[in-house]
């Protein structure tokens, strides 16, 4: 593995951990992926714990999905992580989490709406729950892409959550961002109808959105 590949194996490693130790999955559950170079992309193997995780259990593969380099089989999700960087020039990193609140939206396939101006800018728009598909599936793969669009994240019917960033660090950050509004929004609508950003905040962020966004491919 050359030294480029090295050091995002290291964030990819260091955002495992932490995706665990904070909540977001369990177990061996979710995965993380990041590009290397604009045609290779590092990505976590199937059912390993995170804590034994070291960079030598990381997998290369190439757009296509064939493995370059890797002892391990790549995460089972593979699919979905190669549909969304071939769909999204700008994503750089891939976080799949599991995430409590944001899987009860899931469950509920209920899309997040944006209620905060940080929501708004961060996510360009409420994120939308994609269509069921098996997990690891074809399926799954293209109706993520579907429902992501040019956001930020989406929620996976029954599942989970797919959030994107430049890197890894922003990926993970987009996602627990996410699992704290989705917390916000679930506890509100338990106690009365959240109300909604006005419709020219709505607008005006969500062209911010797309400018920051085409800025950083």
């Amino acid at each position: 593995m050359d030294e480029e590949a090295r050091r995002v194996g290291l964030e990819i490693i260091n955002v495992a951990r932490e995706m665990l130790q904070s909540g977001l999955v369990e177990g061996t559950e979710g995965n993380v992926s990041a590009k290397v170079g604009d045609d290779r992309i590092l990505i976590t193997p199937t059912s390993m714990n995170y804590m034994e995780m070291t960079i030598e259990d990381l997998v290369l593969i190439d757009l296509k999905g064939n493995v370059l380099e890797g002892k391990r089989q790549p995460s089972s999700e593979k699919p979905m992580h190669l549909r969304v960087y071939n769909a999204r020039e700008d994503v750089g990193a891939i976080v799949h989490t599991h995430s409590l609140y944001a899987s009860v939206l899931a469950v509920l396939r209920k899309p997040l709406p944006p209620l905060t101006d940080e929501f708004i800018f961060k996510y360009g728009g409420t994120i939308e729950v994609a269509e069921y598909g098996l997990t690891g599936s074809k399926e799954l793969a293209e109706n993520a892409v579907k429902a992501l669009g040019s956001r930020a994240a989406v929620i996976l019917a029954n599942h989970g959550t797919l959030c994107c960033g430049r890197t890894p660090s922003h990926a993970l950050e987009t996602a627990k961002i996410l699992e704290r509004m989705a917390k916000i929004y679930v506890i509100a609508s338990m106690l009365g109808e959240p109300h909604p950003l006005p419709e020219k905040v709505l607008r005006d962020g969500e062209a911010i959105y797309e400018i920051l966004r085409k800025s950083k491919k």
